[in-house]
C-alpha cells in the first residue's frame, strides 16, 4: 500500500501536487462554512474565537510552534531517515518553492485546518474526537507507524493549547510556525544537497 501511494506521489508533477493541496485546503474552508452555519449562533461568534490582543499569539503560539520543530529536529538526527519517510510528498510540495511561496503554503493550510478542525470541530465536540480526525485526515502518515503517532500527539498537543489559551489565532500561529519551519528547512536541505552534489562533479 506505501508502495502503492509512492508511486502516485512520484506520477504528479508539481504543479499536480500543488493544485490538490489548494484544493484540499478549499474544501475544507467550504466545510467549515457549511458546518459553521448550523453550529454557531452567528458570524460574530466565530469571530470571538479569534482574540488579536492577546499576548499568548506570541508567548504560546510562537514558542510552542519552535519547541515542535526543535523536537522534530532531534527526532530527526537520532531516528533512521525512515521514521520520517512519507512517501516523498513533502520533499516534492516544498523543494523548489521559494520562501514566500512556502509561507503561502504555510498560512494557507495553517488557516484551513485549524478553523475546520481547532475553531468548529473542537469547539462544538472537544479535543478527543477532533483530534482523531485531524490525525486520520492526514492519511498519508497512515502508511509510517512512527509518523502517525507522530501526528497524533502533534493533534491532541495542539488540540491542548487550544483549550488551555481558548484563542484560534494561538494555534493558527502554532501551525503557521511548525509548516513553514520545516518547509524552509527541506528547501534548504535540497539546495544544499545540490550545492554539495555539483562540487563533486567539479572536483
Amino acid at each position: 500500500m506505501k508502495n502503492k501511494y509512492t508511486d502516485i506521489v512520484n506520477e504528479l508533477t508539481d504543479r499536480e501536487i500543488m493544485f490538490h493541496l489548494v484544493a484540499t485546503q478549499v474544501l475544507l474552508i467550504v466545510i467549515s462554512l457549511i458546518l459553521g452555519f448550523f453550529l454557531f449562533d452567528d458570524l460574530s461568534s466565530f469571530w470571538e474565537l479569534l482574540k488579536w490582543d492577546d499576548a499568548k499569539v506570541w508567548t504560546v503560539g510562537v514558542v510552542s510552534g519552535l519547541v515542535i520543530v526543535n523536537v522534530d529536529l532531534l527526532l530527526m538526527r537520532i531516528l533512521p531517515s525512515s521514521f520520517y519517510d512519507d512517501g516523498g510528498l513533502n520533499q516534492r510540495l516544498f523543494q523548489s518553492k521559494t520562501v514566500w511561496q512556502i509561507a503561502a503554503i504555510a498560512a494557507l493550510v495553517a488557516i484551513g485546518e485549524e478553523v475546520l478542525f481547532r475553531g468548529v470541530l473542537q469547539t462544538h465536540f472537544g479535543l478527543v474526537i477532533t483530534s482523531i480526525i485531524f490525525a486520520l485526515i492526514h492519511y498519508r502518515y497512515l502508511f509510517n507507524l512512527f509518523l502517525f503517532i507522530n501526528i497524533v500527539v502533534l493533534s491532541f498537543f495542539i488540540g491542548y493549547i487550544y483549550e488551555m489559551t481558548d484563542n484560534l489565532l494561538v494555534t493558527i500561529v502554532l501551525h503557521f510556525i511548525v509548516d513553514f519551519l520545516l518547509g524552509v528547512m527541506i528547501r534548504f536541505s535540497r539546495k544544499k544537497s545540490n550545492q554539495r552534489g555539483g562540487k563533486t562533479n567539479h572536483e
